[in-house]
């Protein structure tokens, strides 16, 4: 039986992979449990699958967690130090990294480093840190299986693969809700509008973040570090139906493609038992009703997201980090009504300029980068 630790349980990846657990008990035992805030939904939690160790982000909702699994034999922690510290206990095999943004990095380098599994729904991580991420992962010898579904398709399809016959990576993408708006129409969209995702179920920030194609960008540079592959190997296919969750075109100019309906359970339950798959309740993909696939080209001109992903990427160094550390920043402000939808890119592009640049930054210095590139990135919605 697998011990599992979920950092970011009542998130819409933590949240799912209970679903996972739920459907396999004899095989999946919850070992710790952590969230940022959601305090009511931790408890129910801990209660339903009484974990070894329950831990939340924010300090000040430490008692009444507490007092909430007193009569229970949880070991109650919380800070971000607690979660860092949590992730190398003996006990646990597989480590879900599900926690939402930078706040991901720490906890996944101490996994890592404690020779834990890494299930990764947590893209920061990679975007964020990615060449420190990986010598990691290749030092301590540890597998990182992607849970996001476009990675874990791309994964799924290069089993029994040979990577030097990779040509290129093609990373499909839904368009978000405002795939037909015209620049215009995107000028007055608001925040509730973003979050109406015409396909997928996820948390706020990652639906804004579709919705400005940020969340697409954040994929390239994840399949860079994942795959091992040039970023110009990777192309972006916006592909609405969200049936083809992504695919791998080889050099004899074959392609092969994982399709299936957009349920995250999928992928999240491939990661957990990879490399066997399991019977799985989510609902199958009836092809006769499929018949209408279209792909189109990114319009970068209207989401200048993605474009800025690259740019970031193809510059290397700490610039990935301010990309985040700026985003982070400009979704949080979009949905709190603070800055405008087409705004958001404009503070990012900036942002990017305005932050000092390393070229081989440690881990210090993606600290001390995403400190100025929030700092900057504020100051600049705020003028």
């Amino acid at each position: 039986m697998k011990q599992i630790a979920i950092l970011g349980s009542t998130g819409s990846i933590g949240t799912q992979t209970l679903d996972v657990v739920r459907q396999h008990p004899e095989a999946f035992s919850v070992y710790a449990l952590t969230a940022h805030r959601s305090l009511d939904l931790l408890i129910q939690q801990a209660l339903e699958f009484n974990p070894a160790v329950v831990c939340i982000a924010d300090e000040s909702l430490y008692p009444p967690l507490r007092d909430a699994l007193s009569d229970l034999p949880i070991k109650v922690m919380a800070g971000e130090k607690a979660i860092a510290e949590m992730v190398t206990m003996p006990a646990i095999d597989v480590v879900v990294a599900a926690m939402v943004g930078y706040a991901g990095l720490r906890p996944t380098i101490e996994a890592i480093k404690a020779r834990k599994t890494i299930a990764l729904a947590n893209k920061e991580t990679l975007v964020v840190a990615g060449e420190i991420i990986c010598r990691l992962a290749a030092r301590h010898q540890v597998k990182i299986l992607p849970v996001d579904s476009e990675h874990s398709a791309i994964f799924q399809s290069l089993v029994g693969e040979d990577m030097a016959s990779i040509e290129k990576l093609l990373l499909t993408a839904s368009g978000g809700p405002f795939r037909t708006f015209t620049y215009e129409q995107m000028q007055h969209v608001t925040a509730a509008e973003a979050l109406q995702h015409p396909n997928w179920d996820m948390g706020a920030k990652i639906t804004i973040d579709s919705a400005s194609m940020m969340n697409k960008g954040f994929e390239v540079i994840e399949a860079r570090w994942l795959f091992d592959i040039p970023v110009e190997k990777i192309q972006v296919l916006v592909h609405p139906q969200s049936v083809v969750h992504s695919a791998v075109q080889f050099v004899d100019g074959s392609v092969k493609a994982q399709l299936g309906t957009p349920d995250m359970r999928m992928p999240i339950q491939y990661a957990l038992t990879y490399p066997e798959r399991w019977l799985s309740d989510v609902p199958r993909l009836d092809l006769f009703k499929t018949n209408n696939l279209t792909f189109e080209e990114p319009d970068l001109q209207r989401f200048p997201n993605l474009r800025l992903a690259y740019e970031a990427m193809e510059k290397g160094g700490n610039m990935p980090c301010i990309l985040n550390a700026a985003n982070e920043v400009v979704n949080l402000a979009f949905r709190e009504g603070r800055c405008g939808f087409l705004q958001m890119s404009d503070v990012i592009e900036r942002a990017m300029a305005k932050t000092t640049f390393i070229t081989e930054p440690s881990y210090d210095d993606y600290v001390q980068t995403d400190a100025e590139a929030r700092c900057i990135a504020t100051k600049l919605i705020n003028q």
